[in-house]
């Protein structure tokens, strides 16, 4: 088996795990508090990267951080996953789901555009023209059917779905202009988001689950969602021979994701969501192609 088709196989399951995210936190927000997951799902993660970086020798690297790293690495585990993941499952614990997945899937729009004032980046057109098309994905998506066109008392949590997509972005430029090794900056996160829940959980009345199906469903969000994913996803970029060939199959996801959201949450899935989906998506894929490098190509 070749470097590629392994990508592939690394990839195939990056796109399952992802696909199932939506479900699983409906599922999850069913029959257990927001911080109970996160705290779960946060040490679960904790666990898989950690074993990770024993399998691989990394753990070296923490071990040799200085305290401006450090500090470092306590910030942005505020920042995602404690913050971001809060915010998430706030706006997931009040939408259907095929709602809060497109609103949270725009960050890499989002990141274009905020990119201006903070990289001091020049912009094209084409960006903005994303932007559009995306913006009109989710205006379609939220219609939720167009019977009326805005659930008004969904509105504020609507807004918080797309608000993730803004501190995913802050996060990535934040991830972006820290040159560490990628597994150990998200390791050394998660602990420091681990510990903020720890002594939070002082605060909180019942901070973890009290049953084994609320267990097993949080300790799969963070395996699969938070966990595996990542490491399986940096696998795949690793051994391509290409990485817009499997960037590219990110777009698969959420329409998989719809699947198992009709069939596991029993959600009528409404016209306008596909086609939002697919507009959001479609300015997705406008603003990561490269115009003029085909053009040259051919």
């Amino acid at each position: 088996m070749n470097n590629q088709t392994k990508a592939y196989i690394y990839a195939g399951l990056t796109i399952l795990f992802w696909s199932t995210v939506a479900t699983a936190f409906k599922i999850a927000l069913a029959e257990q508090s927001i911080y109970q997951i996160l705290l779960v799902a946060s040490l679960s993660s904790l666990f898989v990267l950690g074993i990770s970086l024993i399998i691989s020798g990394k753990y070296k690297l923490i071990l040799n951080s200085s305290k401006r790293e450090m500090l470092y690495s306590a910030g942005m585990g505020f920042l995602n996953p404690f913050f971001y993941y809060l915010i998430l499952f706030k706006a997931y614990d009040n939408l259907p789901a095929q709602v809060a997945q497109p609103l949270n899937l725009i960050w890499p729009i989002i990141i274009v555009i905020i990119s201006i004032p903070l990289l001091k980046q020049r912009v094209e057109l084409k960006s903005f023209i994303a932007l559009f098309v995306s913006f009109a994905g989710i205006i379609l998506v939220s219609s939720q059917g167009g019977g009326r066109f805005f659930k008004t008392e969904q509105i504020p949590f609507m807004l918080l779905a797309v608000s993730t997509s803004i501190i995913w972005s802050f996060y990535w430029i934040m991830n972006v202009r820290d040159k560490r090794d990628e597994s150990t900056k998200l390791f050394l996160g998660f602990f420091f988001a681990c510990i903020f829940l720890l002594v939070g959980s002082f605060f909180i009345d019942n901070p973890f689950p009290s049953g084994i199906k609320q267990w097993s469903v949080s300790i799969y969000i963070g395996f699969f969602e938070m966990g595996l994913a990542f490491l399986f996803w940096l696998k795949a970029l690793q051994l391509t021979k290409s990485t817009d060939k499997i960037s590219n199959l990110i777009f698969i996801f959420p329409f998989i994701s719809l699947i198992f959201i009709h069939y596991f949450l029993g959600e009528a899935i409404h016209m306008t969501t596909l086609y939002g989906l697919l507009l959001v998506v479609a300015g997705i894929f406008l603003q990561k192609t490269n115009f003029r490098k085909r053009k040259n190509v051919s």
